[in-house]
């Protein structure tokens, strides 16, 4: 597959790769535990594993998803092994996903990560992953911004995403066996993302605006709140909930 083949699939890759050649591996990132290297074993990880759970869905013998486990070996290559590992396996995850484009129903349900998703899911989860993981690397940017702006990152964080992005964070707030937390992201012009959580679970979907905000927000900065980031000028969200509320919500929204 050549390279214009890989950024047809994938086309959030080459500002992604640009970002991580304009640091060194050392260096520390808005991911707070991670440096830029920690990163890049993660996405070889991510695209390892997306396309060996589609690539066997295609051939008709289904596998279950690994844990992050599966970085290990990344995080153990030298800096020049897991560069060339890392752009493998997107080459290889860029394959399998037009293989699959080409040959199966974008509605046929493949597993993954104990729920159910579609083909389209696996290309533009990676996607996804590479605009989060850039801005892990270069903040509020031109290039990070106009990427988390665009509508369907937050659809799929939303809907193909989804409530693994509040587990983290409910389990973290004592709510009580009656306890019960609900939140409304909002952007203008768009629906809002509601997120609850109780003892029994939590649940994020779209919604049409209903009364107050907990918290509103240009769309790219709704994203990075959802997956438990935050923009780095804090002017561009607004709230009136009052601190109690707001504290909760944001400890909802911890990401993974």
């Amino acid at each position: 597959m050549n390279q214009a083949q890989i950024d047809d699939v994938l086309p959030e890759l080459a500002p992604f790769v640009h970002a991580v050649q304009g640091r060194r591996p050392d260096d520390g990132t808005w991911c707070e535990a991670w440096t830029v290297r920690d990163v890049l074993a993660h996405q070889t990880g991510n695209a390892e594993e997306l396309a060996r759970v589609l690539a066997a869905f295609h051939s008709g013998s289904p596998v279950e998803t690994r844990g992050f486990d599966r970085e290990a070996p990344f995080r153990a290559m030298s800096d020049a092994e897991l560069w060339t590992a890392f752009r493998d396996r997107c080459e290889r995850l860029a394959e399998v996903a037009a293989a699959a484009a080409q040959d199966l129903s974008p509605d046929a349900e493949v597993m993954w990560t104990g729920r159910t998703v579609s083909v389209p899911f696996f290309a533009e989860h990676m996607r996804e992953e590479l605009i989060l993981h850039r801005w892990d690397l270069t903040g509020d940017d031109r290039t990070a911004r106009q990427a988390l702006d665009e509508p369907w990152m937050t659809e799929h964080s939303v809907v193909s995403v989804g409530r693994p992005l509040l587990e983290k964070g409910r389990t973290k707030l004592d709510l009580g066996p009656e306890g019960r937390i609900e939140g409304r992201l909002r952007t203008p012009g768009a629906d809002d993302i509601v997120v609850t959580a109780d003892a029994g679970g939590s649940s994020v979907r779209l919604a049409a605006p209903d009364g107050p905000a907990t918290i509103e927000s240009d769309p790219a900065a709704r994203v990075l709140l959802l997956w438990g980031r935050r923009p780095a000028d804090p002017s561009r969200w607004h709230s009136s909930a009052g601190p109690d509320v707001l504290r909760r919500v944001r400890a909802l929204l911890s990401g993974y």
